[in-house]
């Protein structure tokens, strides 16, 4: 399996929803087109409405990965911008 290049990494388990998916937005809006994100979030929740959320802004998951933890890091890929 392939490594990501991670750009950036957003902390969201100190928040809830919808402040979850707010701060991951802003988080992605700071990065290029094409460039990888990693979010940790906490189980419940942030891991059911996340990445629907920013699946539905165009972004690209590539990974959710469990850290065993009652946490995990969803790797996205930022959406080019439409011209």
């Amino acid at each position: 399996m392939a490594e990501f290049h991670i750009a950036d990494t957003v902390d969201i388990t100190d928040v809830v929803c919808p402040v979850t998916f707010v701060k991951a937005k802003v988080a992605l809006e700071e990065l290029d087109d094409g460039e990888i994100l990693s979010i940790r979030m906490n189980d419940g929740e942030p891991v059911q409405n996340v990445p629907r959320s920013i699946k539905e802004e165009g972004h690209q998951i590539l990974k959710l990965i469990d850290n065993g933890d009652g946490t995990y890091n969803l790797i996205v890929r930022k959406a080019e911008e439409e011209e």
